[in-house]
């Protein structure tokens, strides 16, 4: 950027591209953090898309938007934007309450004609004063550039018109100095197969990157720090596909091939088709029927001796509640993926929220424990991921790993790790001195797991099912004492399972003093950010957050009873609180709650602390 007037240095910038949706701002939105974080800045982003498949052109109901912060420190997608591309009077009116004082508004004033504002039901033709803004408003001819710089491709009007968002992307990778380089080879991997497309749109970008050097003198630029990374390959990625390859690498690491038994749901859907994509690595990744197909066809790989994944959103959990049951009894390895969306019923599909913690803890007949585990970031969803599977083929047990939209949608720059950064998994195989037929069903080891027997292993046949069986024999049975003793085994082999995961500890902020901020799952960043916001104004804050959530982890309760005050802030009414305080009814425990569909904002975090503190 030698040489360009203007020029701001920054930390971190929050950008948000908005328009219809079949504008293309997810697609630009992501090329955009790809860029990103090739050149090693911190990335984290917010898809945010309507459930409708396409609303009017143009309408409020119809906008869709894609918001991303980059730059050092960064852990969320931010709570204002300091740029906000308006592709329409829709996007701009749906979207304008985000922008920071002071920021910058970007739009395609071809768009912005008296049929589009009254689309966006704007009562006259200055949307601008009519809502008020007196920010830096850069007014560009998207649409009619797009055409100039198509106009010999040889494509027709439609063709053209969906490339406007690749010129906005070129323009916006110019007033951050984006390398053109990287998006070009994110485009060429999109259309690779369509040679055409891919020409018009790099033509398009490097139009839209040119325009921006034309404009100059009166738009400031960025410079964006970096921070120098640890060595390695970086990539960005979101939390679905990291949650698919966390189970590959389960998979090589124990042994046992993947299978995955799936029905198609928003938003977890892209775990499917990530994985169906994974022949190469012996992954099994089979589209059923319906949700309860799902369960059963991963409950029947389980014996089979595969690593079983079945993947749902909340009412899909619902209804595999059965099945799950029957991999209790059975005592089989069973990881169960729950990328929680609004609810209840259909719910707000394409939102987020942490409202299924209930269920995955108790929506079962009978007493059916299972260890429930949550990622806290998008990159964590393979950790987490690879830590569901180690968990269920260590214990015999089914495991519900609770993602969310917020954080299977959205990404954050991933260093690729090494696979010897990972321990192995060790499948708690029936024991070879026992392959002499003196093994059954009904043994366990000290931590009261029973032993898999691979069906075709010597010695070992055998059969599961659904009834109670009896403890020392194996056989069905309806007596009542044997049956309490088998639900106390089952119960205790869950409760064991905290032997076998990392303490918790305090993450950030100050260790001693009098409150503590407590988390769970995909809202990491946003308290994580909200604590070091507190302490840095002098309201002193220790921070910690859970992502094995049953068992709880064996010092939860000491931790928690050094603070006077502890906060829990969830995406909810207070599901895990009251979790918590079921546990620990000697802890006073305090609420920060929102079931909006939206992620939390840090302020409300910073907000809802600071009033409890001020008691």
């Amino acid at each position: 950027m030698n040489g360009r007037p203007n020029v701001k240095t920054i930390d971190k910038v929050v950008v948000r591209f908005s328009g219809d949706s079949g504008d293309g701002m997810q697609l630009a939105g992501n090329i955009f953090t790809n860029v990103s974080a090739g050149v090693g800045n911190q990335v984290s982003t917010f898809p945010d898309y309507p459930a409708e498949i396409r609303a009017p052109q143009g309408s409020l109901g119809g906008v869709s938007g894609f918001q991303v912060s980059v730059g050092m420190g960064v852990h969320t997608p931010g709570d204002q934007v300091d740029v906000l591309v308006a592709m329409n009077p829709a996007a701009l009116k749906q979207n304008f309450k985000f922008l920071r004082k002071g920021g910058v508004i970007i739009v395609d004033i071809d768009s912005f004609k008296e049929s589009d504002l009254k689309k966006a039901f704007f009562s006259t033709m200055d949307p601008f004063g009519e809502l008020g803004i007196t920010d830096t408003v850069v007014e560009v001819p998207v649409t009619s550039m797009t055409k100039a710089a198509l106009e010999d491709s040889g494509l027709d009007n439609k063709s053209v018109l969906k490339c406007r968002n690749i010129f906005t992307l070129g323009l916006i990778c110019w007033l951050f100095d984006r390398p053109l380089e990287g998006a070009l080879r994110h485009l060429h991997g999109k259309f690779a197969k369509k040679p055409a497309i891919y020409e018009a749109n790099a033509k398009v970008l490097e139009a839209g990157f040119n325009y921006g050097n034309n404009i100059h003198a009166s738009v400031p630029t960025y410079r964006i720090d970096t921070e120098d990374p640890r060595p390695g390959v970086y990539t960005d990625i979101n939390g679905n596909t990291a949650t698919a390859w966390g189970l590959i690498m389960a998979s090589e690491k124990s042994g046992r091939p993947l299978f995955l038994g799936s029905y198609p749901i928003t938003p977890a859907t892209d775990i499917l088709h990530e994985l169906a994509k994974r022949k190469d690595l012996g992954v099994k990744a089979c589209q059923m029927e319906d949700e309860i197909a799902g369960v059963c066809s991963a409950i029947g790989a389980s014996f089979a001796g595969n690593l079983a994944v079945t993947s749902t959103s909340g009412p899909g959990l619902a209804l595999k509640s059965e099945g799950i049951g029957l991999a209790v009894m059975a005592e089989l390895p069973l990881v169960v993926i729950d990328v929680q969306r609004g609810g209840p019923s259909t719910g707000l599909p394409t939102k987020t929220e942490q409202t299924d913690l209930m269920q995955a803890l108790y929506g079962r007949n009978g007493e059916s424990p299972v260890a429930v585990v949550a990622p806290a970031s998008p990159t964590d969803c393979f950790t987490m991921a690879f830590e569901a599977s180690r968990i269920a083929i260590e214990h015999m047990t089914p495991v519900i790993l609770l993602s969310d939209a917020f954080i299977g949608n959205g990404s954050s720059a991933w260093r690729i790790p090494e696979a010897d950064e990972y321990p192995e998994i060790y499948p708690h195989y029936v024991p070879e001195s026992m392959h002499d037929g003196s093994w059954s069903p009904v043994m366990r080891d000290e931590n009261n797991v029973r032993y898999w027997a691979i069906p075709g292993t010597e010695g070992c046949a055998h059969r599961l099912g659904g009834l109670e069986r009896d403890i020392r024999t194996g056989a069905i049975s309806t007596d009542p004492v044997n049956h309490e003793r088998m639900v106390d085994i089952r119960r205790e082999k869950i409760a064991r399972i905290a032997h076998d995961i990392p303490a918790l500890d305090i993450i950030c902020g100050d260790a001693s003093a009098d409150t503590l901020l407590v988390g769970w799952g995909g809202t990491y960043g946003h308290l994580y950010t909200a604590a070091e916001e507190l302490n840095a104004a002098g309201k002193h804050v220790a921070f910690t957050h859970f992502r094995y959530i049953s068992p709880l982890p064996a010092n939860t309760g000491e931790l928690l009873r050094r603070y006077k005050r502890v906060v829990v802030a969830e995406l909810n009414t207070g599901q895990f609180a009251d979790y918590l305080q079921a546990k620990f009814p000697d802890v006073k425990i305090e609420r920060i709650n929102k079931v909006q569909g939206q992620p939390f904002l840090v302020r409300e975090i910073v907000e809802g602390v600071t009033k409890f503190m001020e008691v």
